[in-house]
């Protein structure tokens, strides 16, 4: 027999009487709140609101489209759907919100267009990246899921996916050809090199092509198997655990400015997996008309950049001074990473 005299741990909780919607709350207001009030009304001309009109008119940064999309692979895409700010005065584009953010620090206006650029074009260059979170993009993405957990490695933005435990997950499946099928990297151990069938294929090579494809196969039948158990009861939950990460998911994905340029520098790179890079350049094409200032100076210092190390640094001035441009370092590595920088800058 429970105790009556100790709590049911498994019970409701009862809200306080100060919470039960049956007993009505009045909720004290600070005495001095009326006349805050009356004080900011009366300073506003009867409104306790204050509603100053633009200076100029203002146009949507989208045109007036509900989104911006662009399709990519059999059944992906990434739109852009919202933006901020969203409106901006007539003439400018978003990149205004940067340059208002960087000269509220000392109560500057507006400037000219050349002055905004150079200004844009300095914080991007020195790193001073606050005034680029004043700019956010919202996007819905549909990708292969493998991709999605790639991109989820960037937590800086917000994200809502498409749920499994709550929705069956639809028949739709990533499927590179067969001419697309890579070959695992020997210098790079998380990414690929040559296709298969780059050159003259061996039939070793036909058959391992082929061999991939009929694994796909293998893998999208799986959806059929998935949908019959489903029908007979096992929950979505669990029922999905057996799909492959080639299945497509969806995402809104919502991020300021200054992170996204993070994420598009690390997926646009030569080294990031194909797929993600296709989005990522996506991404790119979607915001580069409405920040336009921004996206050019990153261009210009991120995209188009060589980045130097110390040692790198030195072996330059040692070439300088007519010494060898040979690293200092036994890394393998490193050494092979400084020989592609010195092909990119003309000097091999």
């Amino acid at each position: 027999m429970p105790d009556p005299t100790r709590p049911n741990p498994h019970a409701a909780p009862v809200p306080p009487a100060s919470l039960n919607p049956a007993r009505p709350v009045e909720v004290p207001v600070p005495e001095d709140a009326g006349a805050a009030r009356q004080a900011g009304a009366a300073v506003n001309g009867g409104e306790r609101v204050r509603r100053i009109a633009a200076e100029s008119a203002w146009v949507d940064v989208m045109g007036g489209a509900s989104r911006h999309e662009i399709r990519l692979y059999d059944h992906g895409f990434i739109a852009l759907i919202d933006a901020m700010p969203r409106l901006v005065p007539a003439g400018q584009t978003a990149d205004a919100a940067i340059v208002q953010a960087a000269r509220v620090s000392y109560g500057a206006g507006t400037r000219r267009v050349n002055e905004d650029r150079g200004l844009i074009r300095y914080l991007l260059r020195h790193r001073h990246t606050t005034p680029f979170e004043m700019v956010e993009f919202k996007f819905h993405v549909s990708m292969p899921i493998f991709i999605a957990r790639q991109w989820i490695r960037h937590r800086t933005a917000n994200v809502n996916e498409y749920s499994g435990r709550y929705s069956v997950m639809p028949d739709r499946f990533y499927r590179p050809g067969p001419d697309q099928v890579r070959k695992q990297s020997r210098a790079n151990r998380q990414g690929s090199e040559s296709l298969f069938g780059t050159g003259e294929q061996t039939p070793e090579e036909a058959l391992t092509a082929r061999r991939f494809m009929e694994y796909l196969d293998e893998a999208e039948r799986l959806h059929a198997r998935y949908t019959d158990l489903s029908e007979r009861g096992v929950s979505r939950e669990l029922a999905r655990i057996g799909l492959p990460v080639s299945l497509y998911t969806e995402w809104y994905w919502k991020c300021d400015l200054h992170n996204i340029l993070r994420f598009l520098s690390l997926r646009m790179d030569a080294h990031a997996q194909e797929e993600i890079r296709a989005y990522a350049v996506a991404m790119h094409d979607l915001i580069a008309p409405i920040v336009p200032v921004t996206m050019e100076a990153f261009a210009d210092y991120e995209l188009g950049a060589v980045r130097l190390t110390r040692l790198e640094v030195e072996a330059l001035r040692s070439r300088a001074a007519g010494g060898s441009d040979a690293l200092a370092t036994d890394n393998a590595r490193e050494r092979a990473e400084w020989e592609r920088k010195r092909a990119e800058l003309g000097l091999a």
